[in-house]
């Protein structure tokens, strides 16, 4: 995939989302841990973009824009705490949630 131009804040922000609709619903709470993570405009930003992406196109940008920016372990395990307490935020860690959460851990982890 060609590189993708998103500062460190889009990543975390597409990210987070990526992870919100693991169960197809984005609840007020996650939206809210997301934009307590970066600024609403960027929120929005990537919000839009995010809406016209399907998984791969998502997963892919995630991957590429994780190698562009260079995380290291310790980065993926403070987004991966991120993802957790963005999936608690709502009181609801469902079985769909916790399978995303698995999924990324193994796919930020290859990487």
């Amino acid at each position: 995939m060609k590189t993708i131009d998103w500062t460190k804040d889009e990543l975390v922000a597409y990210i987070l989302l990526f992870a919100a609709n693991a169960d197809f619903k984005e609840t007020p709470e996650e939206r809210d841990f997301i934009i307590s993570k970066v600024d609403k405009e960027t929120f929005q930003e990537i919000h839009e973009e995010f809406n016209r992406d399907n998984d791969y196109q998502g997963l892919k940008k995630i991957t590429t824009s994780l190698e562009q920016h260079l995380y290291d372990k310790d980065d993926i395990d403070l987004l991966l705490e991120d993802i957790k307490v963005l999936f608690f935020s709502d009181d609801d860690f469902d079985i769909t949630e916790q399978n995303m959460l698995k999924s990324l851990t193994r796919l930020f982890k290859a990487n």
